[in-house]
């Protein structure tokens, strides 16, 4: 598609203001005589005491005074094919105010818990979101006087209706009061859904003062506020004496027995109910409500439950459930919890209800750790489970959360006509999930007259709206909590097409008159008038209607039946009108004859004389004659007479009926000349010859066949924008012989079969801007061409395209590096792409003060950064970026100030890389290749040298670039070795940095290997160290033997570090061979030291004796039997380990009755690992056992208790 340029060169910016400030929003066009409008949502902006728009040349603005709430929406501003979107944020002047409030109450209640230790109401919710959009504030009020406090909650994101609580102190619920002095009211705005809820305080007393909370909650999420109220005028604690409180009074106090109790709450200071409750038995709970006021005990209970208890460190538990778990439905869940005792068998319970292995719940045993893992979570999980192990419990709550429904079949565009049934149907994720209609943002609901209905078939829901109207039209809207789907509805009137029009008749006294007419509806009604009177049928006037057509028949015409008739179809304001001329016929006795003569109005010599007909309809040509004897008629189609030029002969053509199309009739006055489904080829000059004896005469009849024009050409995309794009088409090859009188274009989604008209008036121009497009999504376009006769064929579709809005600018633009001629710049991608790709950016620069922008270079680049080479030194320049996709370039983001073109001088350094900052070694023959970056403007000088010499060019090679220096050495050699020194100058300033180098190779053989000494089967050898160490430390040594008559080698150490070592296990008699390798990091020395020795025999080695040691052990086991709990019918196992020096007797008992001898049972011993199976159990089986383990020094026994459960039945 070819570029759009934005026609902005200074865009409105998105702005924060308070309630009631004056905001101003600024833009400057491209063209001084642009055309701009300013849009809120989508409506356009005119001018009044709200909004001052604002034009002078190319600048224009537009000022909102008096900002409030509902002014915080989306904006935007329209110029020629750009437009461009911003926004207004209106905070409240009061909500720093309010966060102050908060953080001071949240200090004082962090101080008084730290203070007194008092627990505070338990917080029931799990979820909480911001849910408020305006919290009640602390207010002051003086006695007698009236207070409001409100509360807003926005519920655009709510799929349930929310629910508030207002409570005074921490858990009097003041619905109950609700009365004389409290109202609570509720108010809701179906166009923002907002619900705004009110509590208004009336005659206001010293015992209102106080704090107060107010609670909102819908679903799963939860929010609450905290807010003050202080009375003026008198005192706080001050109760009525006579105990008679009405419905809505504030004070409960009143509710006390005596006024000296009174006087007694007064004087002490405030105590927390809670912490009453939680310390009193459950026979005092009425006595505390009573002398407290409480009205809602049972709710407090039901509360107090779930409260965190202050309790004692848990002997039994280490580690207890957190208070709540969530977790997303279908996900696995596992709770954990650590027991003091590894041996301890715990209880896993479901609101109150022990749960059962199965392959949802699984039970598992990890040393002191106990979990519970819960799969594929259901809503019916969310539960409260309790851990149980003996008389300790500990509980939690797991709240599983449904995963968000999404749209996976979109509304799709649908236009209709007048009076159809209209269904929008969508699919979602899941089924049976809860979805929400709008109109233009208002909810939809069923109503009493049934005008929209919801279907739900499993994923599927389809609103259904009854005989369309034109008040349907608009956007329609389906929400979940995970997206939504917008399409449009369009109904337009029926069109009532009019097929054959009633023709004016001229009929003789006694004759038939017919007035017809053929409508597109069958169902359509009219009703027939004559001179604006309303034909009724009689004896002679017959009025018909079969299917399509409309008849109106008068027999025996008379001369009061003259006059104007119209045809008025029912439902549409338009008639059809004809005239019925009467035509007297008067007999004359001439005893002469008469020549013939042609009765009309025009003979074929001015334009006025063409007669049109449609193409497929019937052409009839009626003349009326006269002549005496009655003359002979004949008809001609030639050539079109050309005016004051003599009349063409020879190349007319008579007609006759031959073609079966062809009708020729004469009746007495008349000749009738028809022709059935005219087409093109029946256009022509038609001529009607008379004659007779007396005379004759000639008539010519111009006839041209008018049709539906041709389809236009296939129509071309121009631009596209973010939800609009220019189409442009060429007019159709053929008009049908009448002039193009407009065009109808149709859109339609790519993947959809359904066109949608964008025009019901044709339109002129053969450009159009069609708009109400989604962005992202492929469409295509054709177009139809209207004439008088109608609509033709539609055109080929255009190729897809995609609206897209430009990018927004990129970000970050800056100078990278400089020199004299050559500058180097990046920057980061823009931040909104939009759905289409991104084509490219685009460098433009321009000297100070000019505005003649040049490209960087031709096309565009895909990378963020550029080098611009030849640019003039010395000179300013600005430079800017654009990102082009294919809706054409963003803004431009430039650079912050001009930059002079000029190279700066940079002090040098050397950056040493990590590796090179110790020695560097390499073995002999390796390629050294070091690369050092370094810093410096202009480039610097760069000298190499080896311990204070220069480098041998022959052996070192170094290369030099702009910003590192590399030294190579392809075959390294030991004199390659060395302290290597890197200098960079820049005229008087240097810096240096120094590589250490070593190059290492093998080690040469150890030196003067001797043996100094011989003692029974064992030689000591001795050598010293090689000369040459290979430019490295020796690691050690490799000594190795050989027997000569086998020469076999064998390594006696590896890797020996001292020079001396003695050679053990030789046989006496044999002749051995030694040999040792000195080893470096390198690898062995290539030739070793050898020396040849004879193992003599002369003497009988006695091995030294020893006393025995005593190993016996009493047996220990070091592992006991675990308690278990098994299933009656299947093996069951028991384990445990013992050791003991002798290996012990080990003997199972059962209640202490020996069972080694029963064949129910096997026992199994492995590595001191001893098992006990039992064959399929039952309840007699179960009880203590033991297992005990006896040798000399010794005995030791462990037990454990066996549980014997029923086996397991399916439900």
């Amino acid at each position: 598609l070819p570029d759009q340029v934005s026609a902005f060169a200074k865009k409105p910016k998105t702005q924060v203001a308070e309630e009631g400030a004056t905001v101003v929003f600024e833009t400057e066009t491209e063209k001084p005589d642009a055309k701009v409008r300013w849009q809120c949502n989508t409506k356009d902006l005119v001018s009044d005491d709200k909004y001052v728009i604002k034009a002078d040349g190319n600048k224009h603005s537009l000022t909102i005074q008096a900002v409030t709430k509902e002014d915080g929406t989306a904006y935007a501003v329209i110029a020629g094919g750009s437009k461009v979107k911003f926004d207004l944020k209106v905070k409240e002047k009061e909500v720093m105010e309010e966060v102050k409030l908060e953080l001071k109450e949240k200090v004082k209640e962090e101080v008084k818990e730290k203070k007194g230790g008092k627990s505070q109401a338990p917080d029931m919710k799990t979820d909480l979101t911001g849910l408020f959009t305006e919290k009640p504030q602390s207010g002051e009020v003086t006695v007698g006087e009236n207070i409001n406090f409100v509360a807003k909650v926005n519920a655009a994101s709510l799929l349930k209706k929310p629910t508030i609580k207002w409570f005074k102190g921490k858990w009097m619920d003041l619905a109950s009061k609700s009365g004389k002095n409290l109202q609570l009211k509720e108010l809701y705005d179906r166009n923002s859904k907002v619900y705004t809820f009110e509590m208004q305080i009336i005659a206001a007393k010293p015992s209102f003062a106080g704090a107060y909370r107010c609670e909102v909650s819908s679903r799963d999420k939860f929010d609450s506020c905290n807010f003050d109220l202080t009375v003026h005028g008198g005192c706080p604690h001050t109760h009525s004496m006579d105990g008679s409180e009405e419905a809505g009074e504030l004070d409960f106090s009143a509710l006390l027995k005596k006024s000296a109790s009174k006087s007694q709450v007064k004087n002490e200071p405030d105590e927390d109910v809670w912490e009453i409750l939680q310390k009193a038995p459950a026979s005092e709970y009425e006595k505390i409500a009573f002398q407290y006021g409480i009205t809602d005990l049972r709710g407090m209970l039901k509360r107090l439950k779930k409260m965190k208890k202050e309790e004692k460190k848990s002997e039994v538990f280490l580690k207890k459930l957190d208070p709540a778990y969530q977790v997303e439905k279908g996900h696995k869940m596992k709770l954990c919890i650590e027991v003091a005792n590894e041996d301890v068998d715990v209880k896993w319970l479901k609101n109150g209800q022990e749960i059962q292995s199965t392959g949802r719940y699984i039970f598992e045993s990890v040393g002191n750790k106990r979990y519970l893992t819960i799969n594929h979570c259901s809503l019916s999980d969310d539960a409260t489970y309790t851990c149980v192990v003996g008389d300790e419990k500990c509980t939690t709550e797991l709240f599983v959360k449904e995963p968000p429904v999404t749209i996976t079949s979109h509304l799709e565009d649908q236009m209709v006509m007048k009076g159809e049934r209209v269904e929008l149907e969508c699919e979602v994720s899941e089924e049976g999930a809860t979805v929400k209609w709008e109109k233009d943002g208002v909810e939809l609901t069923r109503d009493e007259s049934f005008k929209y209905r919801f279907k739900k078939d499993g994923r599927k829901h389809v609103l259904i709206i009854n005989e369309a109207t034109k008040e349907d039209c608009g956007h329609y809207t389906v929400k979940t909590n995970g997206g939504e789907s917008m399409s449009e509805l369009m109904v337009s009137e029926k069109e009532l097409e009019v097929y054959q029009n009633i023709a004016d008749l001229t009929v003789k006294a006694k004759d038939e008159a017919v007035f017809k007419c053929e409508v597109s509806d069958e169902t359509v009604k009219g009703i027939w008038y004559k001179n604006g009177v309303e034909v009724k049928a009689d004896a002679r006037t017959n009025i018909t209607h079969i299917g399509r057509i409309h008849k109106l028949t008068i027999d025996d015409v008379k001369p009061e039946d003259q006059g104007d008739y119209t045809f008025v179809p029912e439902g549409y304001a338009f008639n059809l009108s004809a005239k019925l001329n009467f035509l007297e016929v008067k007999i004359d006795y001439v005893p002469r004859q008469d020549p013939p003569k042609i009765h009309l109005d025009c003979m074929g010599h001015t334009s006025d004389s063409t007669i049109m007909v449609v193409a497929g309809n019937k052409l009839r040509l009626d003349v009326p004659i006269t002549g005496d004897p009655a003359p002979t008629v004949v008809w001609t189609k030639g050539e079109k007479r050309i005016p004051s030029s003599p009349i063409p002969t020879g190349r007319s053509q008579v007609m006759t009926e031959g073609d079966g199309r062809l009708h020729v009739e004469s009746t007495k006055g008349h000749c009738i000349f028809t022709i059935e489904g005219a087409d093109k080829q029946d256009e022509g000059l038609y001529s009607v010859i008379v004659r007779n004896p007396a005379g004759e005469d000639k008539a010519d009849i111009n006839v041209k066949v008018v049709d539906a024009p041709d389809p236009p050409s296939a129509p071309r995309i121009l631009s596209v924008g973010e939800d609009s794009c220019v189409v442009q088409w060429d007019p159709p090859k053929s008009d049908g012989g009448n002039p193009i009188i407009g065009y109808v274009l149709e859109r339609k989604k790519k993947k959809s079969y359904r066109w949608m008209r964008l025009n019901f008036d044709p339109y002129t121009d053969t450009t159009y801007e069609a708009k109400r497009m989604i962005e992202g999504v492929e469409y295509e376009m054709r177009v139809y061409a209207v004439n008088a006769i109608g609509m033709s064929c539609h055109s080929a579709a255009s190729q897809p395209f995609i609206p897209v809005a430009p990018t927004s600018e990129p970000v970050g633009l800056c100078v990278d590096d400089i020199s004299d001629t050559t500058i180097s710049l990046k920057w980061r991608t823009p931040e909104h792409l939009g759905s289409s790709e991104l084509d490219g950016y685009g460098v433009e620069y321009c000297k100070e003060g000019s505005d003649e922008w040049v490209p960087a270079f031709e096309g565009l680049t895909e990378r963020t950064s550029v080098i611009i080479r030849d640019l003039p030194t010395g000179e300013k320049m600005q430079f800017r970026v654009r990102a082009y996709n294919m809706a054409g370039p963003s803004a431009p983001t430039s650079l912050a100030q001009a930059v002079t073109i000029r190279e700066i001088m940079q002090k040098p350094k050397i950056w040493i890389p990590r590796n090179l900052r110790q020695t560097l070694i390499k073995k002999v023959e390796e390629t050294i290749n070091l690369v050092i970056p370094f810093q410096g403007k202009p480039r610097p000088v760069i000298t190499w040298s080896k311990d204070g010499e220069h480098l041998n060019p022959k052996q070192v090679s170094v290369r030099n670039s702009d910003t590192d220096t590399i030294l190579f050495i392809r075959k390294s050699e030991r004199k390659d070795s060395g302290k290597y020194e890197v200098k960079l100058q820049i005229e008087n300033v240097e810096d240096t940095a120094s590589i250490s180098i070593q190059i290492v190779d093998l080690p040469g053989s150890p030196e003067k290997l001797k043996i100094m000494d011989v003692w029974g089967f064992n030689v000591a050898l001795e050598w010293k160290p090689p000369k040459d160490n290979g430019n490295c430390e020796i690691t050690g040594y490799m000594v190795q033997k050989a027997d000569k008559k086998t020469m076999e080698w064998y390594t006696v150490y590896e890797l020996y570090r001292r020079t001396n070592c003695v050679v053990a296990d030789l046989i006496m008699g044999n002749e051995y061979i030694f040999r040792i390798y000195a080893v470096n990091m390198v690898g062995l020395s290539l030739e070793p030291s050898l020396h040849l020795f004879i193992c003599s025999s002369g003497f009988e080695y006695k091995p030294p004796t020893y006393k025995e040691h005593d190993f016996s052990e009493a047996p220990k086991f070091t592992h006991p039997l675990v308690s278990r709990s098994v299933i009656a019918g299947y093996n069951a196992t028991l384990s445990c380990s013992v050791r003991g020096i002798p290996k012990p007797k080990v003997t199972w008992y059962k209640n202490k009755m020996d069972i080694s001898n029963e064949a129910k049972y096997r026992m199994f011993s492995k590595q001191g690992v001893l098992t006990l199976e039992i064959r399929k159990p039952c309840s007699f089986d179960g009880g203590v056992y033991m297992c005990k383990a006896v040798n000399a020094s010794g005995e030791d026994a462990v037990e454990c208790k066996l549980e014997i459960r029923g086996p397991q039945t399916g439900k």
